[in-house]
């Protein structure tokens, strides 16, 4: 007979976590079973660089205590990988091909990495960014490697290429399009971060691709499709992730970009709800339906799940993109619209830079509201712009405030102040704890 639980969550990771916590809080009694391809504990993949350089360990890695399957009643199925869903009979198949019986199911499956095709990808030291199997396996390759080539001038090819810099690689990242980081920044910040990389010995090559790797049964170089070739002992792919959805697809879901949910991440089939990377929910900033692939937005989408999946009624809120990032010595947050000086069409551009000092402070406004927003240098005041533009608050009065490197509540006029503030206020202590 199937084993048949009251909730099963397929995936390992902030959503994950999300759910779980939030249905042990409203359901003390309902058994849940956890479904992950990885046999690893739930980890941050956000510390992996920091692992690769040494700074910690892999137990500080974990995302919870060792027992928090336990102290949760959780069946954690670990190292098995579900291939398919059965929405009618309620059932998820593993490989083993052990069959999982649920009342209510999560699909927090994740990303993948976007592999291109290009000749020689069987090659040995060949590596994805993405897991700590990836890492551990760079971390193989390192004894005997001198150069290395990132394809990918992303997120993830940023913080590879800036670990494996210092491990003491010769690094060069190779970039598709104009610039750095392009759907993330402007053009300023792009031109702040290749030459930061620069100083630090990367190499940075942009609108340029790999249109071959070299070598035998190991890669021992590349070359591009301009001709140039570079020699390297190891190649590492990040070239972004794509929402894992083919198990979604296989069970008939309705699918844009990433599994469609609604602001209860319900998907388009009863009793399936999906959060995080492979889930594509509303851009209130935006006004479009877009994958937003951020930790702590998978693990509110978890939290909104699990509130649902025990019959709760919770809906998602304000949600748009924000990235917390740190190159080298430079720190950066960005939120909202990120678009360039061509692309402003009704938006108005603030914008100051101190090159020598790697400060920029840039906010995107319409209507007087801030809608994008993005920092480098001094990050310190960013969460009280994010609440500016999570109030849609008129920031028209004193927008030349916004510069000011102490800025904070007390610049705000006093009535909009209490307005940004009257909610985390409890018996006069500023609340900083999430209430979702």
């Amino acid at each position: 007979m199937n084993p048949t639980f009251d909730y099963a969550v397929i995936g390992n990771s902030a959503g994950s976590m999300g759910c779980i916590e939030m249905l042990r809080s409203l359901d003390g009694r309902g058994s849940i079973a956890l479904i992950s391809e990885e046999a690893r504990h739930v980890y941050s993949r956000a510390l992996l660089p920091y692992y690769l350089v040494g700074k910690i360990d892999l137990e500080k890695m974990y995302y919870r205590p060792p027992d928090f399957y336990e102290q949760n009643r959780v069946t954690a199925i670990l190292g098995q990988k579900a291939v398919q869903i059965d929405p009618d009979k309620k059932e998820a198949l593993l490989a083993n091909q052990e069959r999982i019986a649920y009342g209510k199911l999560l699909l927090a499956t994740g990303g993948q990495p976007l592999i291109p095709p290009i000749n020689g990808l069987d090659k040995k030291k060949i590596f994805t960014f993405l897991n700590m199997n990836d890492v551990l396996e760079i971390e193989k390759a390192l004894v005997n490697s001198r150069r290395v080539v990132v394809l990918g001038g992303g997120v993830i090819g940023l913080m590879a290429a800036e670990a494996l810099s210092k491990r003491g690689l010769k690094v060069y990242v190779i970039e598709l399009a104009g610039r750095v980081l392009a759907p993330v920044v402007d053009e300023a910040v792009s031109q702040l971060l290749e030459a930061l990389f620069r100083e630090n010995g990367v190499e940075i090559i942009t609108k340029n691709t790999i249109a071959e790797i070299n070598g035998g049964s190991s890669v021992t170089g590349v070359v591009l499709t301009d001709g140039t070739e570079i020699p390297c002992d190891m190649l590492v792919l990040a070239m972004g992730v794509a929402p894992r959805v083919e198990l979604a697809s296989q069970a008939g879901l309705k699918i844009d970009r990433g599994i469609l949910v609604n602001g209860r991440m319900e998907t388009s089939q009863a009793d399936i709800y999906a959060c995080g990377d492979c889930a594509q929910v509303y851009d209130t900033v935006a006004g479009v339906s877009k994958v937003i692939p951020l930790w702590p937005n998978a693990y509110l989408g978890g939290r909104i799940a699990g509130s649902n999946m025990a019959g709760g009624g919770r809906e998602s809120g304000w949600t748009t993109n924000m990235n917390s990032m740190h190159f080298f010595d430079l720190y950066l947050i960005t939120a909202g619209l990120n678009v360039s000086t061509d692309e402003s069409v009704g938006l108005v551009n603030l914008v100051r830079l101190v090159k020598e000092q790697k400060y920029y402070r840039k906010f995107i406004l319409r209507e007087g509201r801030i809608v994008g927003l993005i920092l480098a240098g001094k990050i310190s005041r960013a969460g009280i712009f994010v609440n500016l533009m999570r109030s849609r608050a008129d920031v028209s009065p004193f927008t030349g405030d916004l510069f000011n490197e102490d800025f904070g509540y007390w610049s705000i006029p006093e009535k909009l102040r209490w307005e940004l503030l009257k909610e985390h206020i409890i018996l006069g202590v500023v609340d900083g704890n999430d209430r979702t």
